[in-house]
Formats: structure tokens, C-alpha cells, sequence
């Protein structure tokens, strides 16, 4: 009989909008708000991190590979943004994105950036901070790694301040139409349908 390996496991995966100002984690000692608000779920932990002055799509999942795997920065693993900044941005900072930049903590991998539309979303609570003469603008931005904060580093590095950060997509999962605090299980997953190299970068 065929042994079987962690990849032959199905694991639960429920998708969470998180919401601007909750901890990505289960417990908190400052009594902020936590995943525990809103995923009345045990057994599930987040598969990586989401900052919390960030909002958007976070993964929790019962699997300890399928999170390893998620986690792990050389995977490259893909995870979409959707990020308003301060200012109008020149062609030149959209290339600078695009191609990787030199951060404090070593260079970046390339990105994919383009700019876009403003999205229908939810309207933050507390709305962003409002300057009558700079314009803001929204970028798409793709990235495969998991550095702290590393889109709000990288659109700062070029001129244009994140004013506010969704995240969309992580690998082949999507935010759709998730509100802030709503979640939704999805088809549990084979771990090595998420390994394939289709969910690389």
C-alpha cells in the first residue's frame, strides 16, 4: 500500500475579510480586536500575516503543511493588493515596483503593478485622511513575498505613501464578495493542488 504523505491530506480552508484595525491572531493582551471576533471557528490558524492597519483577505486553515507552504517565502507564494496611495504616479515609479528595489532588509523580487480604477469597496471606518490638493491614486500589486509591511516599504521607497491596503488574492483564493468581518469555508484543498506550480509567482 501506497504511504501516505502530508500532500495527500485534505485541509480546511475558510477565507476572512479582515477589517482595518484587528489583529491577525486569535488572542491579543491589549484587548484589540482579534480573528477570535469574527471566525468562531477552533482548530484554524492564519496561513501568513496581514498587517493590522491593513485590510482584506486572510486564509486560516487546520493544516500545518498547507500553512508551511503558504508561509514559506521561497514557494512564491502570489498575493494581490489593492493599495491607495498619495500622489500621481509616474511611469518611472510604476517600473521601479515592477522590476524590485532595494529595501533595508535587501532587494525585493520583481512585482506586477498597473495601475487602477477606483474599486467598489467598503468605506473604511476611520476614512482615510483627506488633503484637498494631492491627489490619491490606486494601484494593483502583486507580490511573492511576506516581508512586514512590504507594500506600504516599497510604494513609500518610490514617493507615494499607502493610504490604505486590501488584500484580494492570496494564491488561487479571492476576497469576492466577502464585507469586513464576513467569512466563508471553502472546498477543502489537496495541499498539493496549492504546490503546483501554477501558484507560484
Amino acid at each position: 500500500m501506497k504511504k501516505r504523505t502530508a500532500s495527500d491530506e485534505r485541509a480546511r480552508v475558510i477565507l476572512l475579510n479582515k477589517p482595518f484595525h484587528a489583529m491577525c491572531q486569535f488572542t491579543d493582551a491589549a484587548g484589540r480586536a482579534t480573528l477570535a471576533d469574527f471566525v468562531p471557528v477552533p482548530g484554524v490558524y492564519a496561513a501568513g500575516r496581514l498587517d493590522f492597519d491593513s485590510e482584506g483577505l486572510v486564509v486560516l486553515t487546520d493544516s500545518g503543511p498547507l500553512q508551511h507552504w503558504i508561509s514559506d517565502p521561497k514557494n512564491k507564494f502570489p498575493k494581490t493588493y489593492w493599495a491607495q496611495v498619495e500622489g500621481a504616479p509616474p511611469p518611472e515609479a510604476l517600473g521601479r515596483l515592477a522590476r524590485g528595489m532595494r529595501l533595508p532588509d535587501g532587494p525585493t523580487r520583481p512585482a506586477k503593478v498597473r495601475l487602477i480604477a477606483e474599486p467598489e469597496v467598503w468605506p473604511r471606518d476611520p476614512p482615510i485622511r483627506f488633503r484637498k490638493d494631492i491627489p490619491t491614486a490606486w494601484m494593483e500589486i502583486t507580490v511573492s513575498e511576506g516581508r512586514n509591511r512590504q507594500v506600504r516599504r516599497m510604494t513609500a521607497a518610490v514617493g507615494l505613501p499607502t493610504l490604505r491596503l486590501i488584500r484580494v488574492r492570496v494564491g488561487p483564493w479571492e476576497l469576492g464578495t466577502l464585507k469586513p468581518g464576513e467569512w466563508r469555508e471553502v472546498q477543502p484543498y489537496a495541499i498539493d493542488r496549492v504546490a503546483g506550480a501554477g501558484w507560484r509567482a
